[in-house]
């Protein structure tokens, strides 16, 4: 427990000064939130390739099954990306 001592004026306005600056970090941090959500790069063609669930190709059996097969994966995308 902290022991604070001074005048009730004195204690008052330390307490106000903490609760003006909670207020201030927060609307701060909210400021700060509200511009990175707005930013958003685009995927790049890999990061596509793999949200499409129609691509994903999974092992079949061992200790792996059910996980992706990234290296069939990627030689599969690295064949549709030739022309």
């Amino acid at each position: 427990m902290v022991k604070i001592e001074g005048t009730l004026d004195e204690i008052r306005e330390l307490i106000s000064d903490a609760r003006r600056t909670t207020r201030a970090v927060k609307s701060a941090s909210k400021k700060v939130v509200k511009a990175t959500k707005g930013t958003t790069r685009k995927l790049s063609a890999w990061q596509r390739y793999i949200k499409n669930k129609s691509n994903h190709i999974k092992f079949k059996r061992g200790d792996k099954k059910g996980r992706l097969d990234l290296k069939k994966m990627s030689a599969a995308f690295k064949r549709s990306r030739k022309k």
